[in-house]
Order: structure tokens, then sequence, then C-alpha cells
């Protein structure tokens, strides 16, 4: 939805093919890591201002609640503190109400992750 100076705010809309249990129709909560970490590389991203490669290094979820069925589930991440190899992130899975969060998530990203690669007649 949008991504701007180290914040994104990111949505899944619910699907039938997304549910974790059949009988509840709550999302699987595969779906709410993977739009965790997402929208914090996308913060960390906008945060760094560049594109580079990075790898989440830690990521911790705590699921506060079930997803509501039939409901969209929106994430806030904010990337709050970079430094030359490490950005760190921290934000909320939720509905309509940030306040009243499904998770919340910490989460640490590499940046620089690209090694450069010697080719085999070079020395070290």
């Amino acid at each position: 939805l949008s991504v701007d100076r180290g914040i994104c705010l990111a949505q899944i809309p619910y699907s039938a093919d997304l549910v974790g249990d059949p009988g509840t129709g709550v999302l699987h909560g595969g779906v709410v890591t993977s739009l965790l970490d997402t929208a914090g590389g996308a913060a960390v991203f906008s945060a760094v201002g560049k594109p580079m490669p990075l790898a989440t290094l830690d990521l911790r979820i705590d699921y506060l609640r079930p997803s509501t069925p039939g409901q969209t589930v929106r994430a806030k991440v904010e990337c709050y503190k970079k430094t030359f190899n490490i950005a760190f992130a921290r934000g909320v899975a939720f509905e309509a109400d940030e306040t009243d969060p499904i998770a919340s998530m910490a989460a640490t990203y590499m940046l620089r992750t690209q090694i450069a690669r010697r080719l085999p007649t070079e020395q070290p």
C-alpha cells in the first residue's frame, strides 16, 4: 500500500487458499509471517534508500489472536535502526485496527549479502 522513510504498510486480501484451518476459516500462520517479513524487507529498503541485497537474519513472530475469516490482513512495519551491515525492524499484523493486532514481529536483516567472488585465475 505504501513505503516511505522506513515504514511499510502492506496487505493481503483474504482468500480460502490461504486458510490454515478449514473448520474456522482462520488464515495460516505462515501467511501472516510472510506478510510481516516481506513488509519488513520493504521497510528496510526504504530506510536504506537504495536497492541492495539483504537477508532475514532473525524473525520473531508473536501470534496474539487468530485472524478473522473474510478479513484483509494488513501489516505495518518500521525499520527503526540501521547500521552498515544490519537493519532492525518491528511491526504488527492487523485487520481494521492497528491497536488490535493479530501478531507482532521483531526482525533483523543483513545488508550487503552479495559476496564478491574471485575468478579461478585470481590469487588471494
